[in-house]
């Protein structure tokens, strides 16, 4: 019995030491609830696997940190792990691995300034104090993650995310990131306020204060949902466009090939009765080159280029080419959602690429540029392959990197120097530029 009470004396009177040692377990605690919550708003896909691997590392981390490192240095380091662990373990880029890190520690603050001083009230326990009492802490954090836990239920319920966030400027998501940062230092300051401050602030002057916290909280989060799915609308409303265009050429296409189909029989039968058959094989090469036509608008399908950002750039280039009267030849067998580099640089290699294969092209007699996606799995690389018609047999395949140069005068001559700047910056990456007789060949090479 004397040990019981022994315990319970310990339990119930400040210990900071056992109190740090009673809410170790909640370290795995809080890494599985806000693995939940940022990876339901920000729509990042989580197996099983990497959750159990994610808690783990997380969770122990932030308990290795506790014991070990000097305040503040564990909090900074606790943050880099976090952020770390967003951008390798659940492949997150670095800015939703921020957000990660933003948005749940917005939540967390906002819970804890509510319910922790709720429960200390109810108790009639100073908050200095009693969060040195190891039985109240631990009973305080095991309401704000229960708390918590009820909001990630509320988020997954409603649907409330922010849909497709890497499809926003980096002017609007430089926006995100300073008005989530701003409503951390806003909510912080409340809680600082209304925890040394209580027992001399009126009780209508902390109404009004959670009043406004709670308001910036759900104006801030509406104004980012409601821009982050006009964006997303906005998106697929152009994809619809450019597909709904490429529907109806190869509708048109195959009602005419349908139509002519007994001519075209009548011309091979013709020229096979005369046993001529020089005029069969270039009759025959003409009819393919018709059914190739129909075939790559076949390939430039959403579900084919299956990432709308590329879809797009790759569409908007199609059609270009198309109405100045260039055949391109199109071939995609690589998952466009797999790329082993930033969607947005990728696209802007893309561009650049096409932009000048089309203008090259567009001078010659033979208006022909091939475009080629497919992965080497034997070299560890994805490769993006664009071949083009030229003009120009004495180009220098050197000098086009040069910042400036071109062929044609008033062209800036930056395209290319920019995708050398890409290169720099990542080191899984390659561009091998060649050129024969026919074609100027450009092989993006992206390693893995």
């Amino acid at each position: 019995m004397e040990i019981l009470q022994t315990i319970w004396n310990s339990l119930t009177t400040e210990n900071l030491e056992l109190t740090n040692i009673v809410i170790l377990p909640f370290y795995l605690i809080e890494a599985y609830i806000l693995v939940l919550i940022f990876a339901t708003v920000l729509n990042i896909n989580v197996t099983k696997k990497q959750k159990i691997i994610y808690v783990l590392t997380v969770g122990i981390s932030g308990i290795i940190t506790n014991l070990f490192v000097l305040s503040p240095f564990d909090t900074l380091l606790n943050i880099a792990i976090f952020v770390t662990a967003n951008v390798f373990l659940l492949k997150s880029n670095l800015f939703k691995g921020m957000l990660s890190l933003i948005i749940p520690f917005i939540i967390i603050i906002f819970v804890e300034s509510i319910f922790s001083k709720l429960y200390f009230t109810i108790f009639n326990i100073d908050y200095a104090i009693g969060v040195n009492i190891p039985i109240h802490r631990f009973l305080g954090t095991l309401l704000i993650y229960v708390i918590m836990y009820l909001i990630y239920i509320i988020l997954k319920a409603s649907k409330i995310n922010i849909a497709k966030i890497e499809i926003l400027s980096f002017k609007k998501k430089l926006l995100l990131i300073l008005n989530t940062i701003f409503g951390i230092i806003l909510i912080a300051t409340q809680l600082y306020i209304l925890i040394y401050y209580n027992a001399t602030l009126p009780f209508f002057v902390i109404l009004l204060s959670l009043s406004s916290l709670i308001t910036y909280i759900i104006i801030s989060f509406y104004t980012i949902f409601t821009e982050s799915k006009l964006e997303s609308t906005s998106t697929n409303l152009e994809e619809a466009q450019l597909y709904n265009k490429t529907l109806e050429i190869l509708q048109d296409n195959t009602r005419a090939f349908r139509h002519d189909f007994s001519n075209i029989l009548q011309g091979m039968v013709g020229y096979m009765d005369n046993n001529d058959m020089e005029g069969l094989k270039k009759y025959y090469s003409q009819l393919v080159e018709d059914i190739q036509h129909s075939n790559n608008l076949t390939t430039l399908s959403p579900k084919v280029v299956n990432n709308p950002a590329i879809y797009n750039v790759l569409a908007s280039k199609y059609h270009k080419a198309d109405s100045l009267g260039i055949k391109i030849h199109l071939e995609a067998f690589l998952d466009m959602n797999e790329l082993h580099m930033k969607i947005y640089e990728f696209t802007r290699v893309l561009g650049i690429l096409m932009d000048n294969a089309i203008e090259a092209a567009s001078e010659c007699e033979d208006k022909i540029i091939n475009v080629t996606f497919r992965k080497d799995a034997r070299k560890h690389m994805q490769l993006l392959i664009i071949e083009n018609t030229y003009q120009n047999k004495d180009i220098d395949t050197d000098k086009i990197y040069e910042k400036g140069y071109s062929t044609k005068q008033g062209n800036t001559g930056l395209g290319l120097w920019e995708i050398r700047q890409i290169l720099k910056k990542n080191n899984n990456l390659n561009l091998f530029t060649t050129k024969n007789e026919k074609f100027f060949s450009q092989q993006f090479e992206i390693f893995y």
